[in-house]
């Protein structure tokens, strides 16, 4: 767990031809603080014909939480790429709003040295009201965003929307320039976790990792 002020950097470079699939030991919890917010920054890089799976557990921000988050990928033109991240807001079993809080996540992907995503997603404040809003979340307790860059990857669209078809939270998926992207959003973690992690299988060559099933 992170607590205000802390910060954790973690870099993983690919070489070339390699493959590797990456996860974390348990959920990421984000306690509360009272001044500065914690930090977390993720780097890769994936030289040519390199293959790597990002698929840490959820982060989960308790009430109060505070966190800056950046992901910064360089990939080859020939390597492939899968992310998935999911964020829990508030211990559901425990009934907990974020009546407060701050959560703040950039990603940047470039392939090739091209920029091919940019995200930046800013929540402040009351977390929870603002995801009870009809546009903003409509009552969303968790969200996850998968990505997925590989060459000829638009052939995959079609299996993960047969995929998705049978999820139990609200989600969706787009593909263009040989990248892939994901959103999902429910009331509850759980289920959330569940589709989206049915939704990455689609695109890894093994089963998930093990310590997902704990």
């Amino acid at each position: 767990g992170l607590a205000g002020g802390d910060r954790i950097d973690i870099d993983c470079r690919l070489e070339k031809g390699t493959s590797a699939l990456l996860t974390t030991q348990s959920a990421e919890k984000i306690y509360r603080a009272d001044a500065a917010p914690a930090h977390v920054a993720v780097r890769l890089s994936l030289a040519e014909r390199a293959s790597l799976g990002w698929l840490p557990q959820e982060t989960i921000l308790f009430d109060g939480a505070q966190v800056v988050r950046t992901l910064d990928v360089d990939m080859a033109q020939s390597s492939s790429l899968t992310v998935l991240e999911i964020v829990v807001f508030g211990r559901i079993a425990r009934g907990e709003d974020l009546t407060r809080g701050l959560f703040r996540d950039r990603w940047r992907i470039r392939r090739a040295g091209r920029l091919v995503l940019a995200e930046d997603v800013h929540l402040a404040g009351p977390i929870a009201e603002t995801l009870a809003g009809a546009a903003t979340g409509k009552g969303a307790r968790a969200i996850a965003t998968l990505v997925h860059i590989a060459g000829k990857s638009a052939t995959r669209l079609p299996g993960l929307r047969r995929v998705l078809a049978g999820a139990a939270c609200r989600c969706g998926a787009s593909g263009w320039n040989d990248m892939i992207v994901a959103r999902f959003a429910g009331a509850d973690p759980m289920r959330l976790r569940r589709d989206a992690l049915a939704a990455a299988r689609h695109f890894m060559p093994g089963p998930a990792p093990r310590v997902w099933s704990i």
